[in-house]
């Protein structure tokens, strides 16, 4: 038995795919972005900065965190609910929550262009002057991203982040401001849901606890509340104990 199964053994009942909804994806669907060392899986940083422990890390998964993010690195842990080592200091936190929309149809928006790397410079200025959470120049590449564009300017998209098997998260909604309040949000987030229902799958997301306007627009579209999460990072020692490095999975 390895050290996984014997964890999950311990469990009372199956866990839910979308309580470690980033382990979930890169061992199923996104398992060709896995990066691997021992149990803790990543995308590669250029994808996005998710991460995968185990459901109940022990001294040896944090050893090898430590040594795929490298010594002294700031390691996003997106959804950990539990202890942190004490040799790792954590340098970020924010209260989340995880919404799902099981219940929700989408519909297709006229609108809306399918975006693709051409267009990654514009979607990167957008989230810069935005800020709707990480999006990194190979972000594109998860799945499936709209946006709307104005006199040939892009100001509106939305798209695919995590891909558990069953389910699609909706990530990177963003507006720009000079456009805010014209509903398009909306009419993107129905979009890329339409799409994932399309594939037989059922929508998902996240967004900080605090952040009350997005929960209520999330709550009017079907999306229900299944979990509240965090969001954080710590940062790793900078000494190794076994001096072991990364060896990422191609």
């Amino acid at each position: 038995m390895t050290r996984e199964s014997g964890t999950r053994a311990a469990h009372t009942g199956a866990p839910h795919v979308l309580d470690n909804p980033a382990r979930a994806s890169l061992t199923g669907p996104h398992a060709h972005f896995a990066e691997r060392r021992g149990r803790v899986l990543r995308y590669p940083v250029d994808v996005s900065p998710w991460l995968a422990l185990p459901d109940e890390p022990d001294a040896d998964d944090w050893a090898d965190l430590a040594a795929l993010a490298g010594p002294g690195a700031e390691v996003p842990l997106p959804g950990f609910r539990g202890p942190v080592p004490d040799d790792w200091e954590i340098t970020f936190r924010v209260e989340g929550v995880q919404l799902v929309g099981d219940g929700v149809a989408g519909a297709p928006e006229p609108e809306a262009v399918r975006l693709g790397p051409a267009d990654v410079p514009e979607m990167l200025d957008l989230v810069e002057r935005t800020r709707p959470g990480p999006f990194e120049p190979r972000t594109i590449e998860l799945g499936t991203y709209l946006g709307i564009r104005r006199d040939g300017a892009l100001i509106a998209m939305a798209g695919e982040r995590l891909h558990p098997p069953g389910w699609t998260e909706i990530s990177a909604v963003c507006t720009d401001p000079a456009v805010r309040g014209e509903g398009l949000a909306t009419r993107l987030i129905l979009a890329v849901a339409h799409g994932i229902r399309e594939r037989g799958e059922s929508p998902f997301l996240h967004t900080g606890a605090g952040n009350a306007n997005a929960v209520r627009l999330y709550e009017s579209l079907g999306f229900r509340l299944r979990r509240t999460t965090a969001f954080l990072a710590a940062r790793a020692p900078q000494r190794l104990a076994d001096g072991r490095e990364a060896v990422p999975v191609p």
